[in-house]
């Protein structure tokens, strides 16, 4: 829908915000808390399967904000690293639901593998993204990557 169909002028949506900045990092929060409310109750190796589906990987208008954007997060101003950050945290604190019964030092070996598996998972969906839609490296990619994965669990 044009910004014309939606009764809104190009600087009458802008004025809602002070800077680009900001409402980049008002959508990436939004975002973020959408994934957050999606994840909710959602076991590490569920999350795995369908985060590395082909699904999943074509819906590049309701995929993940972490694969689609981190990369021009990166070169952003701190405000939007900022939010970044705290979508990440929330994803992380999300996964990390089960572990309340866990002893401290195991907290922490049980964050670093959540860690790991997002960092992992997010890779493998940007790399097969990369890929033209019909490569078989593209399946491959998401393949090899879920069997790796969840063969650590």
């Amino acid at each position: 829908m044009s910004s014309a169909a939606a009764v809104f002028t190009h600087g009458g949506f802008y004025k809602h915000f002070d800077s680009k900045a900001d409402l980049m990092a008002e959508a990436a929060e939004r975002s973020f808390a959408q994934a957050v409310a999606n994840l909710a109750g959602v076991d590490a190796a569920a999350f795995v399967r369908e985060y590395l589906s082909r699904p999943h990987r074509d819906a590049f208008g309701s995929g993940c904000t972490l694969a689609a954007l981190s990369g021009d997060a990166a070169r952003q101003p701190a405000l939007i690293k900022q939010a970044f950050a705290a979508g990440i945290e929330s994803e992380l604190a999300t996964l990390a639901s089960q572990d309340v019964a866990l002893s401290e030092s195991d907290k922490r070996a049980a964050r670093a593998k959540r860690i790991d598996t997002l960092a992992h998972v997010v890779g493998a969906l940007m790399l097969s993204r990369a890929c033209p839609d019909d490569s078989p490296l593209a399946d491959e990619i998401l393949e090899v990557s879920r069997t790796r994965i969840l063969s650590k669990s």
